[in-house]
């Protein structure tokens, strides 16, 4: 797919008609259909369209990385906040404000994720109200279309529900004549039953369970479906038991497969291979944002990298500006609990030093950066040049989080964890170099797995979601976790407070449509 993909579809109207004269000529001419005019109608008749349409909504996905200001990147957002992250170069007073949690309406970063989001579901309905029609077209092909935009859609809700609760709720291509042109917002309960919906109806579209183009695949699917019962299960709907079953049960779906088809599905042996190009779509990459040199490169690389401060740059791409790195004592906890945590360990997912322009001798930096996201071959490595291009993906759903969903979700909803849970908890702690835990209690082994949660998937955009489906907060000090309101962002000094458990809406959008209203609490 990545080789196809198409950043926009051009639907362009004809703005108006030049008079020819009175002859047949002119009236046939006047009649016929200019077959380089696109519209709605005259668009989505051929099955490659159709194609042309869904490589559009993936295309969207790279919202996740769009620019948000001086050195800052609309994947900051949902990092920010945590306490986790610190930046190098406070010069974006947008970032600096989620970092400091004094963040409102008016923040760059809320209001792009709210435009883009919008933007990958118009995308989506464009494709699921037009492509039933286009005929003739191969039936597969058709269901596989539909069934990848109501992931696409579905995906786009989940990060909109998650961060502003009751939102709209637009399920069909607009015009300014739709007569939900200025919508207002659906209950948070609503947009979930829709969530849940799209994500069974890509589950019945026939789509292989995994596809190495970059597509979904049905594996995809389950996880996220199981992701989203597990959301379902605490807050803010608190259905408890029964949805941490479901999440369970999906989760369990997707695990039975990678047992039985482990070339196919499974955890990568080493953290190296989560950032290698060659690893994209790939085992543990369930489901990922798309880059490509020539279509659009990978943009979190700056961001990254240290600052341009130090005396010498350590990629063949030159200075990055370093507006994300790790707090010192998120940094430390690793290793503090658990020494033989090798997560921490230099170049897996952090780093302490690298080499001059990429490929020259060691340099070291000072302080902790993350190393996750770093593109070695855009960078550089010893005796390797950096291609000064970056192909890596931004992963979205790993396989990793298959396992821990499972763990979480089945010890909850049975009461103390099976033999199940305790292998899929335990394969995470082996590839970390940790000693597996054994004969745990429900809450000591579902803080286990909070635990591991925390560490395993810092810097995805995850964990600030865990901290509000669950309400608590990892404490660095004690390997605990405090109640989310109170809790004290090391980072800042600053405590998290009830309306933080939500963003505002963008005050632009809310300018625009009244029926939006009331603002979120506390903003």
């Amino acid at each position: 797919m990545k080789k196809n993909i198409i950043n926009k579809i051009g639907l362009l109207v004809l703005g108006g008609a030049m008079v020819m004269g009175m002859g047949s000529g002119c009236k046939k001419f006047l009649s016929e259909q200019d077959p380089s005019n696109l519209s709605p109608d005259s668009y989505f008749t051929l099955p490659e369209h159709a194609d042309a349409a869904i490589y559009a909504a993936y295309a969207r996905t790279r919202l996740v990385g769009y620019g948000a200001g001086i050195f800052s990147n609309n994947f900051q957002l949902l990092d920010a906040p945590t306490g986790t992250m610190i930046t190098g170069t406070a010069q974006n007073s947008d970032l600096n404000n989620l970092l400091g949690l004094v963040y409102n309406g008016e923040n760059l970063h809320i209001g792009q994720w709210w435009k883009e989001l919008y933007r990958e579901i118009a995308q989506d309905n464009l494709v699921l109200d037009n492509v039933p029609g286009i005929n003739p077209m191969d039936a597969a092909q058709k269901k596989r279309v539909l069934g990848e935009a109501h992931f696409l859609r579905a995906w786009a809700y989940f990060y909109a529900v998650r961060l502003w609760g009751d939102v709209p709720l637009i399920l069909k291509s607009q015009t300014p004549l739709s007569t939900d042109f200025l919508p207002t917002r659906a209950k948070t309960a609503d947009v979930y039953a829709t969530i849940v919906q799209d994500l069974q109806n890509a589950e019945a579209a026939g789509l292989s369970w995994t596809d190495a183009s970059g597509r979904i695949g049905l594996a995809a699917v389950k996880a996220e479906l199981a992701k989203v019962y597990l959301t379902m299960a605490g807050f803010p709907l608190n259905k408890g038991a029964a949805y941490y079953k479901l999440a369970a049960d999906k989760a369990k779906e997707v695990i039975d497969y990678a047992n039985a088809h482990p070339g196919e599905i499974g955890l990568f042996a080493n953290y190296t291979d989560l950032h290698k190009t060659a690893m994209n779509n790939r085992l543990e990459h369930l489901f990922e944002v798309q880059y490509l040199t020539g279509v659009e490169e990978n943009p979190l690389q700056s961001i990254m990298l240290p600052n341009n401060s130090l005396s010498k740059n350590i990629s063949a791409t030159g200075s990055g500006v370093g507006s994300s790195m790790p707090t010192q004592s998120f940094y430390d906890s690793y290793k503090k609990f658990e020494p033989t945590d090798k997560r921490t360990d230099e170049q897996q997912f952090f780093y302490t030093s690298y080499f001059v322009d990429g490929s020259g001798a060691a340099f070291p930096l000072g302080a902790p950066y993350i190393f996750k996201h770093f593109d070695v071959e855009d960078h550089g490595a010893p005796g390797t040049p950096g291609t000064k291009h970056s192909n890596l993906n931004v992963p979205q759903i790993r396989y990793a989080e298959v396992l821990l969903i499972y763990a979480e979700a089945q010890n909850r909803a049975d009461g103390a964890a099976n033999i199940t849970a305790y292998t899929a908890l335990n394969a995470i702690r082996a590839r970390a170099n940790l000693l597996p835990v054994v004969a745990l209690g429900q809450a000591a082994f579902e803080q286990a797995v909070w635990r591991e949660r925390v560490h395993e998937f810092c810097f995805e955009g995850i964990i600030w979601f865990d901290m509000v489906r669950l309400k608590k907060v990892y404490n660095e000090d004690t390997n605990g976790f405090d109640d989310f309101v109170g809790h004290v962002n090391k980072n800042s000094g600053q405590p998290l407070q009830e309306k933080h458990l939500l963003f505002p809406l963008p005050t632009f959008e809310m300018k625009n449509n009244a029926n939006l209203k009331p603002q979120n609490p506390g903003y």
